[in-house]
């Protein structure tokens, strides 16, 4: 019998998976570029499990996104891209059978999965659509926002027609900055004919779904960069989450989190993929990660210890203001805990 016994290797986010789940705006990639440690950590990852990746943003093709992919120094297939397109063609599908005429508003990205799913697609209100179905593209314009509110005029439970958006993301990440989302041009088409569209993208249920049995996932990890669609949506497809700080939501949304919208996991960039991931401890209502610790008593949220890593305070802190189950607001929180060193767009 052996006299020492070796200790179990630390556990990373990505131990026993098999299969990682990652967003591309604000994950992978700002804009065309690359972002730090993204590339590297990503083929790690899938040296040893599938590696897919889910997007809300219907602008461009499963085949244009490999592509740009490929350019950045990963390897991907088409097959390998979920695409909130993809998720709206199938939910049209249950409302609308192909091949009846629908109405796009977006781009090259919502108008392949369309055709390819055997509808007739039309820009104008004037073809008499038995749909609309809105995504993001740069180009969309008013008239093509007023195109879909002409023909949505009629509330659905009047008989009008169904009004299905790819997301809703309010902001997406760029190279120069947070520009404005899909989110806000369905929200200019609903201010117009006071109707709400239903969502086939993040975070409602049917992406993730597609997404895990495309890959045959058993213990899959999302990955992504807003709790309320990457991490939401997770959460509700009862999938393990990471946050990683590399694209919108910061330290200040991250401790202001409510319930099911909080990841399992909070990342700085993707190297704290591969690397040992530091147990919460509590005792004495002091909530403790690494050499940082925080606690809450009575309003306030206190520092005990800031420890080494900014990263580690933020998880403490977070830890801290989730178990009291109120909401922030209810709080005086110390400015250190909002402090964000993290790499953003």
């Amino acid at each position: 019998m052996a006299l020492f016994r070796r200790a179990a290797p630390a556990r990373t986010p990505l131990t026993d998976r098999d299969a990682l789940l990652a967003d591309l705006d604000g994950v992978v990639y700002a804009g065309p570029g690359a972002l730090p440690y993204a590339v590297e950590n990503l083929n790690r990852a899938g040296e040893s499990m599938r590696l897919g990746y889910i997007t809300n943003n219907a602008s461009r093709t499963d085949a244009d996104v490999a592509a740009h992919l490929t350019d950045l120094g990963l390897t991907v297939a088409p097959h390998e891209v979920v695409t909130s397109p993809q998720a709206a063609m199938r939910l049209l599908a249950t409302m609308v059978p192909a091949p009846a005429t629908i109405l796009i508003v977006g781009g090259e990205g919502l108008e392949v999965e369309a055709l390819k799913a055997g509808y007739t697609v039309t820009r104008s209100a004037h073809d008499d659509p038995a749909a609309v179905v809105q995504g993001f593209a740069p180009h969309v314009a008013w008239t093509d926002l007023a195109e879909a509110a002409f023909a949505l005029k009629v509330p659905e439970e009047e008989g009008g027609i169904p009004w299905i958006s790819t997301n809703t993301d309010w902001t997406i990440p760029r190279e120069r900055g947070v520009a404005p989302g899909n989110g806000t041009l369905v929200s200019a088409v609903h201010t117009a004919i006071g109707r709400l569209s239903t969502v086939a993208g993040k975070p409602e249920r049917p992406i993730f779904d597609e997404a895990v049995a495309r890959y045959g996932a058993q213990n899959p990890l999302f990955l992504g960069d807003r709790l309320d669609t990457d991490i939401a949506g997770a959460v509700r497809a009862g999938i393990d989450s990471a946050l990683v700080l590399t694209g919108i939501d910061r330290p200040k949304h991250v401790l202001a989190a409510p319930q099911g919208s909080r990841p399992d996991y909070i990342l700085a960039d993707l190297r704290d993929l591969h690397g040992p991931y530091p147990q919460t401890v509590e005792k004495d209502g002091v909530f403790s990660v690494n050499g940082a610790a925080v606690r809450v008593v009575d309003a306030d949220v206190q520092i005990v210890a800031q420890g080494e890593q900014q990263i580690d305070l933020l998880r403490a802190g977070a830890a801290a203001i989730w178990a009291t189950g109120r909401a922030i607001y209810a709080f005086r929180v110390p400015e250190q805990l909002y402090a964000d060193p993290f790499h953003r767009p």
